[in-house]
């Protein structure tokens, strides 16, 4: 195969992500024509189509699904070497691309970014936030260095380096104040405010309260904390955050906050990225720096 070069197979792999032209051209900061043509040009040195154009779908061809697989491993392989070369130079410096939680990220990242600049000057913070589902495949995939998630995640390719503890709160209406905090029991009876599917949040907080999916049960769903205070400040219900968002999500919201009774629900916080990693080293350095940021906001 003559002509191959590392951007067509980025740009080969954008587009089997996406399924879409333009999408996959925005994913990679580039126009669509250029992506496009950089594909023709990728198929035609395979000497075979790639890609099935269809009037309003695009699929991948047979050999294009092997294709994609291949050029995923030579692309996680491009990306350990250079971090390699990246540890070889010491501290962390150059592009340090880190996802964040929805529930972590508005509460912890503020301080650890300023944090992780103070100690890696040459730092080229790239942050993303999503969920922990969609986090742990961009890990896996090479194209995230690390992720701020709750443990554990018992994915076989990734280290796990745990970071703090932290307490869930029960977030009521402000004329609730003075009542007893619910049980988990009682909780079965309440309207509870939860996140949408896919938060790994939800699922704790289902969990606390043993809720499972098969039993019917009165639930709301919000897309944030935040959004799941203002509705219990409106009366909609009841809901659980994690002690880092109090003060934060609180502070405009008519609502009461509680601490249940001992054994306490929480979750811990930590830092996962790939075990092939060259930049393990680093990586445990910038664990230590955000482990002490969450210190600093009282968490164990």
């Amino acid at each position: 195969m003559i002509g191959l070069t590392l951007r067509q197979l980025r740009y080969f792999d954008s587009l089997a992500r996406h399924l879409h032209f333009g999408r996959a051209a925005e994913a990679c900061s580039i126009s669509q024509p250029a992506l496009s043509l950089q594909i023709k040009e990728l198929e035609a040195a395979a000497g075979t189509s790639l890609v099935e154009r269809g009037s309003r779908t695009l699929r991948l061809t047979a050999v294009g699904e092997d294709f994609v697989l291949k050029a995923r491993e030579v692309l996680v392989a491009v990306d350990e070497l250079e971090d390699l070369m990246r540890a070889s130079k010491g501290p962390l410096a150059g592009r340090f691309r880190l996802g964040v939680i929805p529930t972590v990220a508005p509460y912890l990242l503020p301080a650890t970014i300023t944090a992780l600049t103070a100690r890696f000057p040459e730092i080229d913070l790239e942050l993303r936030e999503s969920v922990t589902r969609s986090l742990v495949a961009d890990l896996v995939d090479s194209r995230l260095d690390a992720a701020i998630v709750a443990l554990p995640i018992s994915e076989p390719a990734l280290q796990e380096f745990a970071l703090f503890k932290e307490d869930f709160v029960l977030v009521r209406p402000l004329q609730d104040a003075e009542k007893p905090v619910p049980s988990p029991d009682m909780l079965k009876s309440m309207r509870l405010l939860l996140l949408e599917e896919g938060h790994c949040f939800r699922d704790q907080a289902l969990s606390f309260c043993e809720i499972t999916k098969a039993q019917p049960r009165q639930l709301m769903e919000g897309s944030s904390l935040s959004t799941l205070v203002q509705m219990v400040g409106a009366g909609m219900g009841v809901t659980l955050i994690p002690e880092m968002a109090v003060s934060l999500e609180t502070r405009s919201a008519n609502v009461s906050v509680a601490t249940f009774d001992p054994p306490r629900p929480n979750r811990t916080i930590g830092m996962v990225w790939r075990k092939s990693n060259p930049l393990a080293a680093q990586l445990m350095q910038v664990g230590a720096i955000v482990r002490g940021v969450g210190s600093a906001k009282g968490k164990r």
